[in-house]
């Protein structure tokens, strides 16, 4: 999987002509219910819109400034956020997990706790995290692998792992009273399986799962065919774990201006696997260039299609390969605009992808 570190200097100068309000075309998508005891993602871009001194009309009066100097203070907000992209935080989701080997068999160990999460510069959030990452690690086998993860749940409360999308034994699903005890603090209990089908999976709880995952237990399970020619070929790989629970609209457990960008060279071909643990849908938009849709759930599609927005429901994955044809910083983001803008500037689900000539 490609890595990408870029110094703000370097940023900066890629920013140039970053036209993240360019004319989209809007879908129409319907969110799900939120079960009562969870509460609302925070709308983290209308408290900076509060904090960074939006003004009312009637304010705008009182305080006699024109409308030039209301668009000018505006704008200054939206540039300031612009500018901090990408933010440092602490704390980095999603990274890869290396097995032990015991008797051919690849070993994971997942340790749940209670912690501290920075989702973006100065914002700290309640998190349950698997090896004190949101997004928990990212478990990578080949189909055929005989896996073992051993979870020791270090947390207050009980929880299990369900690894969604995965074909296993009845009593290696994680549904505490369906398949299994709950994990209770303190406990290790150990899941064993062979990894198949190929594809793009997931594993999360499945234990008070509205409040489990919406804080963070929740991780990428891919696995790689035997035979890599009977996948579409790509040149570099991005995971984009989208949620939008406690945390607020976060993409790999960070909101902008703390996520990640994308990058690819001119003509690369970059796989985005899109994985929704969240509980509303999320029509993820790239400007700039179509993407090929290659797979669902992991299945390859009998015929691939493309698209610039694409829907992703809540425990969906969907494979993209994109063609990086077109040179610059382009806009990538949830096309519900309130889970990406406010009027104090980009926030949530928003990132970009950068294709250098």
């Amino acid at each position: 999987m490609a890595k990408f570190i870029m110094s703000r200097r370097g940023f900066t100068a890629a920013l140039s002509g970053f036209g993240l309000l360019a004319t989209a075309c809007a879908t129409n998508v319907a969110s799900l219910s939120k079960p009562e005891n969870v509460s609302e993602p925070s709308h983290t871009g209308d408290e900076h819109a509060m904090t960074a001194g939006a003004v009312s009309a009637s304010d705008a009066e009182s305080a006699n400034k024109s409308v030039r100097e209301l668009a000018d203070e505006m704008d200054a907000h939206h540039e300031e956020r612009m500018k901090m992209f990408p933010a440092k935080t602490a704390g980095r989701g999603n990274q890869p997990l290396q097995p032990r080997i015991e008797n051919g068999v690849k070993v994971f160990e997942l340790v749940a706790t209670n912690m501290q999460w920075e989702v973006e510069p100065g914002r700290m959030v309640e998190a349950m995290a698997y090896n004190e990452q949101v997004p928990g690690p990212e478990i990578r086998v080949t189909e055929g692998d005989q896996v073992r993860i051993v979870l020791r749940n270090e947390m207050k409360d009980s929880t299990a792992i369900h690894f969604h999308g995965l074909v296993t034994p009845n009593a290696m699903d994680g549904v505490p009273f369906i398949t299994q005890p709950p994990v209770k603090p303190g406990e290790t209990f150990t899941y064993e399986f062979v990894a198949k089908p190929v594809g793009s999976h997931m594993y999360h709880s499945h234990h008070d799962s509205a409040k489990q995952v919406s804080l963070g237990l929740l991780g990428a399970f891919i696995v790689e065919p035997k035979d890599p020619s009977t996948r579409p070929s790509f040149d570099r790989e991005y995971t984009m774990i989208l949620n939008d629970g406690q945390h607020g609209y976060t993409l790999n457990g960070k909101s902008f201006p703390a996520t990640e960008p994308l990058t690819a060279k001119l003509g690369d071909k970059v796989l985005v696997r899109f994985m929704n643990e969240g509980m509303m849908i999320h029509p993820m938009h790239l400007h700039g260039m179509p993407m090929q849709i290659i797979a669902k759930d992991g299945y390859l599609l009998p015929q691939p299609f493309y698209c610039d927005t694409l829907n992703i429901a809540p425990g969906e994955r969907w494979d993209a390969i994109i063609l990086a044809d077109n040179p610059g910083t382009w806009a990538f983001h949830c096309h519900i605009l309130s889970h990406a803008e406010s009027s104090a500037g980009m926030f949530g689900m928003v990132t970009v992808l950068i294709v250098e000539p």
